[in-house]
């Protein structure tokens, strides 16, 4: 059995079901005291039991992860109960589908907030109490895991706000690495596909391909199959790794490296703009296809 996360303290949010419920039970098997934060307590508590059942730690906490106060609450109760925090894992979120011009305000400001600042809220907490330590001399061998999701770094039609809130979250995670790496601080995202109660609430056609399999073959959409990266991202072992995005799907794990430079060319002055219809096309062609958003015809 692993016990690479043995000692250490971990926080997962939106971890009262599904992927996140998989993350908690996974580092608590791993050895970590895990805090189970989830907007619906009881399930966080739930959780929490299952855990202790099986002889692990847990604390339950049921903050709303986008709340400046009960995200800073979160962290300190990671401290306060455990004495430490080593590894944020940032997994809170929900779904509200509609095509672009159908949203109301309330849809497209929930969804972000919840994804995108609950990302960010508990990141600047998690990451100020890291600073200073490290300030105090005692630099951590800490972890942030972020959530993004195919649909934000491909998009997904009837997903706007989703997508662009998970497509931030890539983006915040390569500035975490970037500003935090200093402070013994580590950052990378996870684009996991599994199946969730948002998955099967996502229409007849999703629900059917995210079914468990009725004869005995590998469950490639059970939750837990995300957990085992997670766990190894969030223990010291992967001081290496930062600033990545890793899709992962049943036994399949895969680095998404989005938004690299393509073909180009350079004139020497100012373009006309008659010019560039030709250079554009020289420049796709010799240029990576775009992966189709999903839905996309």
């Amino acid at each position: 059995m692993s016990t690479l996360n043995e000692g250490r303290a971990v926080i997962v949010t939106g971890a009262g079901q599904g992927i996140g419920r998989a993350h908690a039970l996974a580092f608590a098997a791993d050895g970590a005291s895990v805090v189970v934060n989830d907007f619906n307590l009881d399930a966080a508590r739930g959780v929490a039991d299952e855990i202790a059942a099986a002889g692990g730690t847990a604390v339950a906490n049921g903050a709303d992860v986008a709340d400046w106060d009960a995200a800073a609450d979160l962290v300190d109760t990671s401290v306060r109960e455990f004495g430490r925090l080593d590894t944020l894992v940032n997994n809170a979120g929900f779904l509200r589908d509609k095509m672009l011009v159908s949203f109301s305000e309330e849809e497209w400001d929930s969804v972000v907030r919840v994804h995108l600042k609950g990302h960010f809220v508990m990141l600047r907490h998690a990451a100020a109490y890291w600073r200073a330590q490290a300030k105090a001399g005692h630099t951590p061998q800490a972890r942030i895991i972020n959530t993004s999701s195919g649909a934000g770094i491909f998009g997904s039609v009837g997903q706007g706000n989703y997508s662009a809130a998970k497509a931030a979250i890539a983006e915040l995670t390569i500035q975490a690495a970037a500003e935090l790496g200093g402070y013994g601080v580590t950052a990378n995202a996870i684009a996991p596909s599994a199946r969730t109660q948002m998955t099967l609430g996502a229409g007849d056609a999703m629900a059917a391909q995210m079914a468990a399999p009725t004869d005995g073959s590998f469950d490639t959409m059970d939750p837990a199959n995300i957990s085992p990266l997670v766990v190894w991202l969030g223990s010291p072992e992967s001081g290496g790794v930062t600033g990545r995005v890793f899709e992962v799907e049943g036994g399949t794990v895969t680095v998404l490296d989005a938004w690299q430079r393509a073909a180009s060319k350079n004139k020497g002055s100012r373009w006309e703009p008659g010019e560039l219809g030709v250079v554009v096309a020289d420049l796709l062609a010799n240029s990576p296809q775009p992966v189709k958003a999903y839905g996309a015809r």
